[in-house]
């Protein structure tokens, strides 16, 4: 705590700088996964870094305090030598306990738990006078403070350390594969997974209307004889998508397949499991492919295995500014609405596949009307205990719709499909509202409310955060600034840089990071 204790004063008097000036400041946490380019400077950054260690993992109170940058891999490495594991686990191993609970992760385990910040139990933060508090999620110490702070991106101060719930682990889970062939079945079983206590985690990949896979995972304390453990984190591994894809295929196959509930069990060791969409970013990196004219196939997918894993994937869609071009979206909608959702998506974007992932919204909390969740915990009344069907819409547009101008018309179309279902917008990624569209759809009274009582109106909004801020015209800078537009305009030009980025920056050596290795050993 010493070390800590440190970091976090000259956090707070790093903070009290911009408060005296009265000066909006951005946070620099390490590497992020973040969807948006950050716009920090040395002049306009507070630098959290080095709040990077698990703290203490308390066996009997199922608990873990953590600091914020913290990634997934670490955090589990250091609970499953304890024998536990976090109630909500990022899929992807980079992304941090901070910006699970700054920026609403929502995973397979939420239809249960709820997002990431739910399974919070306190925060630390520094304020933006510099003060430092604790706020917490259930009493009355500064409960309106923690929602306030849960997906606020920041805006409310710098959260320097966190108490994460946890729960017994197992070193497999027990995983079942599931044909369903319309929405309707999909969604069916989807809700029946729901309700049965022995479900630890669900999720579903759409390859189209007619095809889905569900995913429904159980713990389990070891492998039955005559039991297939299937493995997802090694090179020679597969995709989790491929092996779903050819679990499609397997299912389809079977006899009675099309009038009876096909299923197949694996069983997964449990890290394989959790940061089973890693390699391979759910199934994007299979546009990188489709970019560079690679074939994709098992050797491939072997030599380009260091690239393929999200820590370097993000790196070089951020260097690479392709993220401009293809659609990375999670919006939740309601159940009852799931079928026109899949129709408009169809025939507007058709993206295929889509990750289909049932979250509980409502906070389990009595003050969890305060703050800018209350919009989230309360939704509109139309969904039962304030559940939505998360989708991941990741991947290029349709022919034809390539160009800025469409993609950013596509995006806003997709805003306010979901505003018309009653559903919500995830705002990790690129948010094309107005001001007035965001407001109308998220609680500004509650969070503006928030934000005066502890002193943080003069720091950006989460609106400010999450904005595209549009680049100005490449005219404008003259005759260097439009031969650099044309340039990368060329193919590959801007993957090829993307990719070089990620080799000099390091990263792509962390898919086989040292702490997955400890985290594989130690399960």
């Amino acid at each position: 705590m010493e070390a800590h204790d440190e970091t976090v004063r000259l956090i707070t008097a790093r903070v009290k700088q911009f408060a005296a000036r009265k000066q909006p400041f951005r946070i620099y946490h390490g590497s992020t996964n973040s969807t948006r380019r950050s716009q920090r400077r040395p002049d306009n950054t507070v630098d959290t870094s080095a709040l990077n260690r698990v703290l203490k993992v308390d066996k009997s109170c199922k608990t873990a305090m953590v600091e914020p940058n913290v990634p997934m891999d670490a955090l589990v490495a250091a609970t499953v030598a304890h024998g536990l594991v976090p109630l909500v686990v990022m899929e992807f191993p980079g992304i941090t306990a901070g910006g699970g609970f700054s920026g609403t992760s929502g995973e397979s385990s939420s239809f249960r738990h709820g997002p990431f910040d739910a399974t919070v139990n306190w925060i630390e933060i520094v304020l933006a006078s510099g003060a430092v508090v604790r706020a917490s999620r259930t009493t009355d110490e500064n409960t309106d403070l923690f929602w306030g702070a849960a997906s606020a991106f920041g805006t409310l101060g710098v959260v320097t350390l966190l108490e994460v719930q946890l729960q017994d682990a197992q070193p497999y889970m027990r995983l079942t594969y599931t044909l369903q062939d319309t929405v309707q079945g999909s969604r069916q079983q989807l809700e029946e997974e729901i309700e049965r206590v022995d479900v630890d985690y669900i999720d579903a990949i759409m390859f189209s209307k007619k095809a889905t896979v569900v995913c429904s995972g159980q713990f389990a304390a070891d492998v039955p004889p005559g039991g297939t453990i299937t493995r997802f984190t090694r090179t020679r591994d597969p995709w989790f998508y491929v092996h779903v894809r050819r679990m499609l295929k397997r299912l389809i196959s079977a006899p009675n397949a099309v009038t009876d509930a096909v299923t197949v069990t694996e069983y997964v060791p449990l890290v394989d499991y959790l940061f089973r969409y890693d390699r391979g970013g759910f199934w994007v990196a299979l546009y990188s492919f489709r970019y560079f004219l690679v074939p994709f196939n098992r050797l491939t997918r072997f030599v380009l295995d260091p690239f393929m894993h999200t820590r370097t994937m993000y790196r070089a869609l951020h260097q690479s500014g392709l993220a401009d071009f293809y659609m990375v979206q999670d919006v939740g909608v309601p159940y009852d609405k799931m079928e026109e959702f899949v129709d408009w998506l169809e025939t507007t974007l058709n993206i295929y596949p889509l990750w289909l992932c049932p979250l509980l919204l409502a906070r389990n909390s009595p003050n969890a009307e305060h703050g800018l969740h209350s919009g989230f915990a309360r939704l509109d009344g139309s969904t039962p205990e304030g559940r939505l069907m998360n989708f991941g819409v990741w991947g290029p547009l349709p022919s034809g719709q390539s160009d800025k101008e469409a993609f950013v018309r596509a995006n806003r179309l997709l805003e306010h499909k979901v505003q018309e279902l009653g559903g919500k917008k995830w705002l990790y990624a690129h948010a094309y509202y107005t001001e007035e569209e965001f407001w109308a759809h998220y609680d500004r009274a509650s969070y503006d409310r928030v934000r005066a009582k502890y002193g943080a109106e003069w720091l950006p909004t989460v609106y400010d955060k999450v904005k595209v801020v549009e680049k100005t015209n490449a005219n404008a800078g003259g005759l260097v600034t439009w031969l650099l537009s044309l340039f990368w305009a060329i193919w590959p030009m801007r993957g090829l840089y993307g990719v070089l980025m990620a080799i000099l920056g390091g990263n792509y050596l962390m898919g086989r990071s040292v702490t997955n290795q400890k985290v594989i050993k130690q399960t």
